[in-house]
């Protein structure tokens, strides 16, 4: 079987060749696989108009130059067996960088004592399995900072664990079998530091032609959840590709040294305790990562065609942040933007909120507690996360609106001063 790569986010191709009269399915999924690939990856941004194909043809080749670079692979510019090859690794999903490297401003925690939960297991292992390789892979980082991990059992810790599989609440979709194996996002609020698994993948305690090992995946990921991005240093830990290795008395490499000290700092000359779970009984069991039913009534009318996203004539209904991303709204549409990758990702509200209509008139985040509240004509909704909290929707008049205004038009909340502007007409309160 061939060695096994790590996907913590996505994969796909793109290719270069020359036009022939019948192009084989084959290649054309290939090429099409190549693409996605480096836009994922590279930030390959492919024209619209048919005018500049060449031009297309052109930048994709030096995406593709690019990526085998990064990957040591001969630089050609073609998309060759060896360039699709690696392109089908399993891998993380973060875009890829050279050497070690850092998020976008370079997110860190602000504190040395960082908490953890895992919120649920793999049924492909035994919990006490899961909740060492877990507890190892936190060690791995903090034996060569000053941090200190400490494991909660019950409320919101600053790295909540999970695994799930496909759809799971953050936009970021799990691909099944293979491709991406999980992914992590940098340190901040809400969802920052989280780490997810595939739950379609099968999680092994030992490096295994069967399955992926737990051990290895997770400290890559923790090494996102701790503020670093990948490195094209082969053998290094934050190597965007996932290799079956022996882990046993497995060492972190100088480079992801480098950088976790770039972010944190050598560890104190009195070494800081080992990682370890609270001494606190768990006060519930582990929480289940299943939708509830949610408490409206609402229902999503049928989709209408989603805009151009290039039509110079589009105007959005909303505009809002949520959990570090920009929300834009349009009809039964959201369209998203994220500072850690690159491109808009674009999908129907109901896919996020399925008991929310469509066609908000306003929108805001709540001094980024993970809560937004949306408007539409004389009601509104609170949502944590992607739930909508009980009792909502609730008449507009509940926040002190006079029963003469119907809807809202437009609401700003300014963090700083934390309080919020509604605009109704010529007029704001």
């Amino acid at each position: 079987m061939k060695a096994k790569t790590l996907p913590f986010l996505a994969l796909l191709y793109v290719a270069c060749t020359c036009a022939l009269p019948v192009v084989p399915e084959r290649e054309k999924e290939d090429a099409q696989f190549a693409k996605k690939y480096l836009e994922n990856f590279y930030d390959f941004k492919e024209g619209k108009n048919p005018l500049f194909k060449s031009k297309n043809l052109n930048g994709m080749a030096d995406k593709i130059r690019e990526m085998q670079s990064f990957f040591g692979l001969e630089v050609t510019g073609e998309l060759n067996h060896k360039t699709l090859d690696m392109m089908k690794q399993p891998r993380c999903g973060i875009p890829d960088v050279r050497s070690y490297s850092t998020f976008p401003m370079s997110p860190r925690w602000k504190k040395e004592d960082v908490t953890y939960r895992i919120l649920n297991y793999t049924p492909d292992m035994l919990r006490d399995d899961v909740d060492e390789a877990i507890a190892k892979a936190f060690q791995l980082w903090s034996s060569v900072t000053p941090l200190r991990f400490t494991r909660l059992y019950s409320g919101q810790a600053d790295i909540m664990i999970s695994f799930a599989a496909g759809f799971h609440g953050d936009f970021y979709s799990f691909d099944g079998p293979g491709g991406t194996l999980a992914h992590a996002y940098p340190p901040g609020n809400g969802i920052g530091g989280d780490a997810h698994f595939d739950e379609d993948e099968n999680w092994t305690k030992f490096a295994s032609n069967s399955g992926y090992n737990l051990f290895l995946v997770a400290a890559h990921e923790l090494g996102h959840s701790l503020g670093l991005g990948h490195s094209n240093v082969l053998g290094a830990l934050m190597y965007p590709i996932y290799v079956a290795k022996d882990t046993r008395d497995y060492r972190l490499p100088q480079d992801d040294i480098d950088g976790i000290q770039a972010l944190y700092g050598s560890p104190r000359e009195s070494p800081a305790p080992p990682t370890k779970a609270t001494e606190m009984a768990p006060a519930e069991p582990p929480t289940e990562m299943a939708p509830g039913k949610e408490p409206t009534e609402m229902t999503p009318s049928k989709t209408p065609a989603r805009p151009a996203d290039c039509d110079p004539h589009l105007t959005f209904d909303a505009i809002t942040t949520l959990r570090g991303e920009i929300l834009f709204f349009k009809g039964s549409y959201v369209w998203r933007k994220s500072p850690y990758f690159s491109g808009i990702e674009h999908d129907t509200i109901s896919s996020f909120w399925p008991s929310l209509s469509a066609g908000f008139d306003a929108a805001y985040e709540v001094d980024k507690k993970d809560r937004v509240l949306f408007f539409k004509d004389n009601q509104y909704w609170a949502v944590s996360g992607y739930r909508i909290d009980r009792g909502f929707p609730k008449p507009i008049q509940n926040l002190g609106f006079p029963t003469s205004i119907r809807k809202i038009d437009a609401a700003v909340h300014n963090e700083n001063t934390r309080k919020t502007y509604f605009f109704v007409g010529n007029k704001y309160w």
